[in-house]
């Protein structure tokens, strides 16, 4: 070895969960190192590009107002229903099937909104999340699907906040060190080594935290576990989330658990970067308002209920579902009645939009078999049955004799101009992670903790399955990771020291 160094707790990754890791060890009295893989202008991980959403349980707007400033006028126009612990945990069952875990899952829901107010308490700033989750109807702001909340600045503002904290604490953060293997002595972690540079340190620690994320952007682990089609799929965030710390935990003798087939993935621009672009942060290439139109393959044919519900729930799967579409494409299409409620992120320069006042017209200008393209909406249009139109509730407006079916806000598409949106799939992170304990200890095959090792974020496995409720990921980051700091402090307190 070139050389070593001691700490207290030694923190891989440098993303959302693992600077709550950080701060929340740090608070409780431990010395502190935290390793970041990429150099300091690539910080941040996934977390870095996320458009903020927070999934969080609260009773109503009173709630809200303890996380977000708002004034006595601008809470009057606001209708916010409350999304209690038992709403989030339904949500978060029904969108996995019922195979999340009930124990992990449990402990999300339950200690999230806490865990929001301990980050504001640390210097987060909320916002709103009026733009993506709500619409105006009658003078009032009327919220829907549970996710009020976003990050200030998106991820941009969550990671510079998080990483202003740790500098208020006096955390040390090495940047360009990537964690080659643990360091273990009679069944116990008691370190990492590191490749800092030139150099090959040997950091020892009392506790070791994996917050590294998944393997989203390692081509051969996602060939190997989710199928071949995956290695066409774009990568969102960081190129640096390559499963490091998993295939590390697994040598030392970590359980593997969870959905190591499935993972987060979204409608992204067909034309989006390869990789996540730090110049662009922010999430701009998603498409996610694919509810209020339909989605079409280049054989002309739709091929999802894009109605089924509110893209909070469906958008982490549908993302597969172009993956398996010819050339991995498919186009989202509007007409003028909806244009001006999508998302803001199809206004960007960067979104790639082809335009036309007719459906013939507009079929001429992308690549799909034009005449199936006509048949398929002439038989949309009729299919579509009578209704109120409500885009803040599941409004059952539906068609009827047509496969799929759409389930809800289902408008005839018949008013020019008309608008499509090429997307394909971006990877967001992978499912499949290491078991752990509630508390953010990581369990052995026999389901007991491997003394000295934890775990938050991405790394963690059995939460989410097939799908997932838009917010959720980054919430659980924020929960498992102030839950494993704090564990690691208190196994350091209970005289779990290195020896030097």
């Amino acid at each position: 070895m070139n050389q070593t160094y001691e700490t207290d707790v030694v923190v891989v990754g440098a993303g959302n969960a693992a600077l709550c890791a950080a701060i929340s060890a740090k608070e409780l009295g431990s010395r502190v190192l935290v390793l970041e893989k990429a150099e300091k202008e690539k910080r941040g991980g996934n977390s870095f590009f996320t458009d903020g959403a927070i999934r969080f349980a609260y009773k109503g707007l009173t709630a809200i107002r303890e996380i977000v400033e708002l004034d006595e006028e601008a809470a009057g126009k606001i209708s916010m229903p409350e999304y209690t612990e038992e709403d989030y945990y339904s949500d978060l069952m029904r969108v996995t099937e019922g195979k999340s875990d009930p124990e992990l899952a449990r402990q999300l829901v339950s200690q999230s909104f806490e865990t929001i107010s301990w980050m504001r308490n640390h210097g987060v700033k909320f916002e709103l999340n009026a733009e993506n989750q709500s619409y105006e109807k009658d003078g009032k702001r009327h919220f829907w699907g549970g996710l009020p909340v976003r990050t200030y600045h998106k991820g941009i503002g969550l990671v510079q906040k998080l990483n202003q904290r740790l500098g208020e604490l006096g955390v040390d953060v090495w940047y360009g060190a990537r964690a080659v293997r643990l360091t273990k002595e009679d069944e116990r972690i008691t370190g990492v080594i590191v490749q800092h540079g030139e150099n090959e340190i040997d950091i020892k620690a009392s506790a070791v935290i994996l917050a590294c994320g998944g393997f989203e952007a390692n081509k051969a682990m996602r060939s190997r576990f989710m199928g071949a089609e995956w290695e066409a799929a774009i990568v969102r965030g960081t190129e640096h989330n390559t499963g490091d710390g998993l295939q590390m935990a697994l040598e030392a003798g970590a359980e593997k658990y969870g959905d190591w087939s499935g993972c987060h993935s979204i409608g992204t621009d067909y034309h989006a970067p390869k990789v996540g672009d730090f110049n662009k942060p922010g999430d701009i290439f998603k498409k996610s308002s694919f509810p209020l139109g339909l989605i079409i393959n280049k054989n002309g044919e739709r091929f999802v209920d894009e109605g089924a519900d509110f893209r909070n729930y469906t958008y982490a799967k549908y993302g597969r579902e172009v993956l398996k579409q010819p050339d991995h494409m498919a186009f989202q299409v509007f007409d003028a009645q909806v244009r001006s409620m999508l998302r803001s992120e199809y206004n960007l320069e960067e979104a790639t939009c082809y335009q036309a006042d007719t459906l013939e017209e507009l079929a001429d200008l992308i690549p799909v078999a034009k005449e199936q393209f006509l048949q398929t909406l002439e038989a949309y249009n009729s299919a579509v049955q009578d209704g109120e139109y409500n885009p803040t509730v599941k409004d059952g407006k539906r068609t009827e004799g047509i496969t799929p079916a759409k389930s809800n806000w289902a408008l005839r598409m018949d008013q020019g101009p008309f608008y499509a949106y090429p997307v394909t799939c971006g990877i967001t992170f992978s499912f499949g992670g290491l078991h752990v304990s509630p508390e953010g200890e990581v369990l052995t095959k026999e389901r007991q903790p491997l003394p000295g090792l934890f775990a938050a974020g991405e790394m963690i496995g059995g939460i989410f399955y097939e799908n997932y409720p838009g917010g959720s990921g980054l919430m659980s980051g924020a929960v498992y990771g102030k839950l494993a700091g704090a564990s690691a402090a208190g196994y350091v307190k209970q005289g779990n020291l290195i020896k030097s």
